[in-house]
């Protein structure tokens, strides 16, 4: 049986200034916006905090070796960690789902789903981890 294993490092610290960024957001704007605009104020707040960042990255959906699609990504951080925003009731299992398909596609272990339609932007944020021979957990976002 493998241990779930917590991605560190460099993409866990991207991982916490996201979330600090999306929180400021939230705070400022509250919810009942559209995702769009919870993604441009997120791009404002992560490109005022120098942190690099690519806004709706297309990916190459493959299949047995060949691309079949491609997908875009709300937000790709760092080159290695993926940002999917919400604005719904509440986040479901097909949203987890698409973030895990969104990591094996790029080959990366970390993604935060971000649901700004909260009241409490933290009750919100969930990190989805992928590592290719494990079942996929999602613990809850840090405090």
């Amino acid at each position: 049986m493998n241990a779930f294993i917590e991605p560190g490092g460099k993409v866990d610290e991207l991982a916490h200034a996201v979330i600090g960024a999306a929180i400021a957001v939230h705070r400022h704007l509250g919810s009942g916006f559209l995702e769009g605009i919870y993604e441009a104020a997120l791009c404002l707040e992560l490109s005022d905090a120098g942190i690099p960042f690519e806004r709706q990255k297309e990916i190459g959906v493959v299949y047995k070796g060949r691309t079949i699609g491609k997908h875009r990504l709300d937000l790709l951080v760092g080159g290695s960690l993926i940002v999917e925003l919400k604005t719904v009731e509440a986040l479901a299992d097909l949203h987890k789902a698409q973030a895990i398909s969104y990591l094996k596609a790029t080959g990366l272990s970390l993604g935060l789903l971000i649901n700004f339609n909260v009241p409490i932007l933290k009750n919100g944020i969930q990190r989805v981890v992928y590592t290719e021979h494990q079942t996929a957990k999602t613990p809850s976002a840090p405090g």
